[in-house]
C-alpha cells in the first residue's frame, strides 16, 4: 500500500490538471501560434509560466487504483501488476486466466 499522503497528493494534481486544462491549451495554441507577433507569444509563455506548476499533466502519476502503487501500472486495467495478479487469482477479472505448463 503506497502512502497516502502520496495518492492524496496525486489526486489533488489530477484535480488541478482539470481544472486548468483549458486555459493551459488556449496560451499554448497562442503560444505555438507563428502567424501572431513575438510579443505576444511571449507574453502566452509568461502566463502560462505563472500557472501552478501541478497544474501541468506531465505531473501526474499513473497509480493504481486499488493500492495507490506507482509502479508496473497496467493502464488498461488501471492496476498494478500485483493487484491484477491476486484479483485474477481470485477470478474477479473477467477473461482473465492464470497459465499454467
Amino acid at each position: 500500500m503506497a502512502k497516502k499522503s502520496s495518492v492524496e497528493k496525486n489526486k489533488h494534481r489530477a484535480q488541478l490538471v482539470k481544472q486548468y486544462a483549458g486555459r493551459r491549451a488556449r496560451l499554448k495554441a497562442i503560444a505555438n501560434d507563428e502567424t501572431l507577433s513575438m510579443e505576444e507569444r511571449f507574453e502566452a509563455r509568461l502566463k502560462l509560466a505563472e500557472l501552478p506548476r501541478n497544474s501541468a499533466p506531465v505531473r501526474l502519476r499513473n497509480r493504481c487504483e486499488i493500492s495507490g502503487r506507482p509502479r508496473a501500472f497496467t493502464r488498461k486495467m488501471k492496476m498494478s501488476r500485483i493487484a491484477v495478479r491476486e484479483l485474477g487469482s481470485q477470478g474477479l477479472i473477467p477473461g482473465l486466466v492464470k497459465s499454467s505448463w
